[in-house]
């Protein structure tokens, strides 16, 4: 299966997702938070910094629950949207 590259506005989505994430983990050990996610602490480096721009639903529910931040508020970021507020 061939992957279709990202358009530039996912990509730009990705980095808003991976600094709200970085801005909610809130200096918390990123080892942590990954294993309660369930994901490996490279995996929420590479989301964090925008390396990886579209992680799947499962990981973004993982980290949302992993980081008390509700699933609204990673909607919100993908969209662009400036009202989300962080519920940590």
């Amino acid at each position: 299966m061939v992957r279709v590259p990202l358009s530039p506005e996912q990509v730009k989505a990705g980095q808003r997702l991976g600094a709200l994430m970085r801005t909610a983990r809130a200096g918390r050990d990123p080892e942590t938070i990954a294993r309660d996610a369930g994901i490996s602490p490279e995996t929420l480096r590479k989301i964090e910094v925008g390396r990886m721009p579209s992680p799947s639903f499962g990981t973004v529910i993982g980290l949302c629950n992993a980081l008390g931040l509700p699933l609204q508020d990673a909607v919100d970021a993908w969209h662009g949207a400036d009202n989300h507020q962080l519920a940590i």
